[in-house]
């Protein structure tokens, strides 16, 4: 059987939502992650202007099409240094879970954000404090999807005080709630002076024996390493080992969303294909 691959909308370019689902339905993808600052191009969201027109609007338009909104991307900095910008991500990430229903989205997603205004990577997130930071803001972000019966879906990795699946593991003890779920991007743990097919099996195994039963999205990505740093390119491009991921994937996660991520046209269909293929080998 085909895996169940996707892609982020936004790595689809679009004037509108109608030219989007034409295109997706040209290149039968039938799951998505929808960033809607990135995607709907109709109107400037904002915090203020989030109805629920709106949201039922575009969630029957993907839906009558036979698109799943598997992801809705609000991905924001949680920690933000700034006292009122922060309050403004927790706020802005909230409205998207008041509205995920109408939006008929399965779960709304983020990373944990950094110790700085922009994300980058610094070891100045992996200390108690930041992950102190996290558990604050991610408990009040969980709190409110358990009003509304929504999953929470949270991104790890090594730009963020979670950036291990070990730090990912007390996160999901510590917050305690079957409303927080995981996204896992195996390529996200992988530091650029390691990036041995010794380390990548590590990390997918470590997140499977850390935190399987709670992975409910693959995001997928590949790289090559370009003077010391990664470069993401399109997914069976680079070096990342996709046999060994699609197998496990396979064995212990059928049908689970896989969604290419930094894979754009005209690599898309390839990307596809390629990890179909991986499926049967």
């Amino acid at each position: 059987m085909n895996l169940n691959i996707g892609i982020r909308a936004h790595d689809i370019v679009n004037t509108t939502l109608e030219d989007l689902v034409q295109k997706l339905r040209e290149k039968s993808i039938h799951s998505i992650q929808l960033a809607l600052l990135k995607s709907v191009k109709e109107v400037s969201l904002t915090n203020e202007n989030f109805n629920v027109g709106l949201a039922r609007k575009v969630g029957r338009l993907f839906d009558q099409n036979q698109i799943d909104i598997i992801v809705l991307g609000c991905y924001i900095n949680m920690i933000h240094p700034d006292a009122d910008e922060r309050k403004k991500a927790l706020d802005f990430f909230k409205t998207h879970i008041r509205y995920a229903s109408d939006f008929k989205a399965a779960t709304v997603a983020s990373e944990t954000g950094g110790v700085y205004p922009e994300i980058q990577f610094t070891r100045d997130n992996y200390t108690e404090e930041a992950y102190q930071e996290v558990l604050k803001s991610m408990k009040e972000l969980v709190g409110e999807a358990e009003k509304f019966g929504v999953i929470m879906t949270v991104e790890g990795g090594i730009n963020h005080p979670i950036y291990s699946p070990e730090m990912m593991e007390r996160l999901l003890n510590d917050v305690d709630s079957n409303n927080l779920q995981v996204i896992l991007d195996p390529v996200n743990y992988l530091y650029p002076e390691d990036t041995s097919i010794k380390a990548q099996h590590e990390v997918i195994e470590q997140a499977f024996e850390r935190f399987g039963d709670r992975i409910t999205v693959i995001h997928a990505k590949d790289f090559k390493v370009k003077e010391g740093a990664l470069e993401i390119v399109p997914v069976g491009t680079g070096d990342m080992d996709y046999a060994y991921l699609i197998d496990k994937i396979s064995q212990t996660k059928p049908w689970i969303p896989i969604l290419l991520e930094e894979t754009q046209e005209p690599h898309i269909g390839k990307s596809i294909e390629f990890l179909n293929q991986l499926n049967y080998e």
